[in-house]
């Protein structure tokens, strides 16, 4: 719904406070974020070729490659992605026995929060796997920087099958492990970890709702930035 980078970047800065806040890793999301340039000025490029508006900024025998609206429109696709993984880093820095919990204490059925914990505990898993693989690869003296970029899709193929793989089968593993252990055999589970609500929760839920209700108010019932502007 926010499409003026200024705003987006006020989101961005309370993201980056919350998450400092409530003991996110501040400095793994900073790293993850510097691969997202490279989307950033492909976005920046794609927006400028196929969007006329806006005035050109690079040209190329006559032929616009770089547009002013098109580096708005990239940033505006780069400061929503940075507010989302900013705002996962918190989700990040709790226990999966934690998210569960939390999820199953808002009501949510215990299949989805179990689901929800898998899919966290496997992202990681599955990474930590690609690296293996690619380090593999290195240590038999094949440099994948240098590799033509066709012969470089090649070999990700390759790489991913059989992670793709190890994965399904890692899934099944874990649903066998699940229905010997009687997985769903009583509608209700006890659990002895209870989580409670600090102050601070209050405070950042509160926050939450009246930001949410002056940006629908201000783009919905103002017309912002038009009429205010």
């Amino acid at each position: 719904m926010i499409q003026h980078v200024y705003v987006l970047l006020f989101f961005l800065i309370i993201s980056i406070v919350l998450s400092a806040l409530f003991y996110g890793s501040l400095l793994k999301t900073i790293k993850a974020l510097r691969r997202l340039w490279y989307v950033f000025i492909v976005m920046v490029i794609i927006q400028s070729i196929f969007n006329r508006a806006g005035s050109p900024l690079f040209s190329v025998w006559g032929f616009t490659v770089l547009t002013d609206a098109g580096l708005i429109k990239g940033s505006e696709f780069l400061l929503r992605i940075s507010v989302i993984i900013f705002s996962a880093s918190i989700a990040a820095s709790s226990d999966h026995r934690e998210v569960v919990q939390g999820l199953v204490q808002l009501k949510i059925p215990y299949e989805i929060a179990f689901m929800v914990s898998v899919g966290i505990r496997f992202l990681p898993l599955l990474r930590s796997e690609f690296v293996d693989v690619m380090t593999a690869i290195q240590l038999r003296g094949v440099d994948i920087e240098k590799i033509p970029f066709k012969k470089r899709l090649k070999i990700y193929s390759y790489i991913f099958t059989p992670i793709m793989a190890g994965a399904i089968k890692k899934a099944r593993d874990l649903s066998t492990a699940m229905e010997a252990r009687a997985f769903r055999a009583y509608p209700e589970r006890t659990s002895y970890l209870v989580l409670k609500l600090v102050p601070k929760d209050y405070i950042v839920m509160v926050i939450t709702l009246v930001f949410t209700a002056a940006v629908f108010i201000l783009y919905y019932v103002f017309g912002f930035p038009g009429r205010i502007l």
